[in-house]
């Protein structure tokens, strides 16, 4: 078994190499690493893995940020189609995944030219999740996202008419 270097140490003692720690301990083999790279003893790192994880973590990010339009886009088919339906709870839906989707945007600025990718893609998931939420036709939602990233973003922008609680929520 392999022990887990201190992180104060000055070396990374381990008795079994790093890329069989990945495979049966995930979270030891990251602190192993991290020790590594602070101690850039370079030849005992693990890059194969590192690399992909690294690789993996810039598309969770991605990833993020089509769910999070998913969901934001979803609710606003919802809002424009089902108008007899609004709640607040829709609205806190749509408010919290737009501020978090501009805050992943303001982390994480280079996803900003990959946004129009991202809403294409999210728009698919979203009409999904409209249809299964409303029991609506098929046909009633475009097969198209007829919203701009602006408009999505834009704590303004409500589809459809005019609602009393947007209204009456914007003080």
């Amino acid at each position: 078994m392999m022990q887990m270097p201190e992180a104060n140490s000055k070396t990374a003692k381990t008795s079994m190499p790093s890329s069989n720690l990945y495979e049966t301990d995930f979270y030891a083999w990251t602190q192993t690493q991290a020790v590594l790279l602070r101690e850039q003893q370079w030849n005992q790192v693990d890059l194969p893995n590192l690399i992909e994880e690294i690789e993996s973590l810039g598309k969770q990010q991605r990833q993020e940020l089509r769910n999070r339009l998913s969901v934001l886009i979803g609710h606003l088919l919802k809002w424009q189609y089902q108008p007899q339906h609004r709640s607040r709870s829709w609205l806190a839906t749509i408010r919290i995944q737009r501020r978090d989707t501009i805050q992943l945007l303001k982390d994480n600025p280079s996803l900003k030219p990959y946004l129009d990718e991202a809403l294409e893609e999210a728009y698919e998931n979203a009409r999904d999740l409209a249809m299964g939420e409303t029991n609506l036709p098929e046909q009633t939602f475009p097969f198209s996202c007829l919203y701009t990233v602006t408009e999505i973003l834009d704590n303004r922008f409500y589809p459809g008419e005019q609602s009393e609680l947007v209204e009456g929520s914007e003080s």
